[in-house]
């Protein structure tokens, strides 16, 4: 059975990101945290956005800037399977991405049943909270960034059901960053 991971940054007060959509100039990005997306990125997960955040990543990962600024990543991200759940989308542009549409709770469901790697969320707050939910996601790891951003998107928006997780490991880096990473089970869904 395949796992789905939730990896995103955060700051202190909850926020995924700022008060305008795609907002996360306020992440400390480093040669460190670099070094831990690279890592993070050999394990081959399929990566899956919303439609927002699919169209942050795809403007950003395939451009010479990026690949420039930070080869490694950029190289994984591009090679990487993709998934975007969007309603109006019918072809995305970036390589190796598929749109599903209609039932994705259904078809992730089913997804989660085959072998094959483990799908990891980058961002996408509303597919975070739908798939939390609907007791789909295994395991959430936040970067908290030591900042209160006072407004912004919060990563649990809207949720109505409570989530009891388990604190599996931390990670501090020197910018002030926390790694903080949760591990749930299917007696929260």
């Amino acid at each position: 059975m395949r796992k789905i991971n939730v990896f995103n940054f955060m700051s202190l007060d909850g926020c995924f990101e700022g008060p305008a959509k795609g907002d996360i100039s306020w992440h400390r990005h480093d040669a460190e945290g670099s070094a831990f997306a690279a890592e993070s990125m050999t394990h081959g997960s399929t990566l899956l956005f919303g439609r927002v955040t699919y169209d942050i990543m795809s403007s950003y990962w395939p451009t010479q800037n990026a690949i420039g600024t930070d080869p490694v990543v950029a190289d994984r991200m591009n090679k990487a399977e993709k998934i975007v759940f969007s309603r109006t989308m019918e072809t995305a542009s970036w390589n190796n991405t598929r749109v599903v549409t209609g039932d994705i709770v259904d078809k992730v469901r089913k997804m989660k049943l085959t072998e094959g790697k483990g799908m990891t969320i980058l961002g996408s707050g509303s597919i975070v909270t739908l798939f939390a939910e609907n007791g789909l996601i295994d395991e959430y790891q936040f970067m908290v960034d030591p900042v209160v951003l006072g407004a912004g998107s919060r990563i649990f928006d809207g949720i109505r059901n409570r989530l009891n997780l388990k604190l599996t490991s931390t990670r501090t880096f020197l910018n002030g960053c926390v790694l903080l990473c949760y591990a749930t089970d299917a007696q929260n869904s």
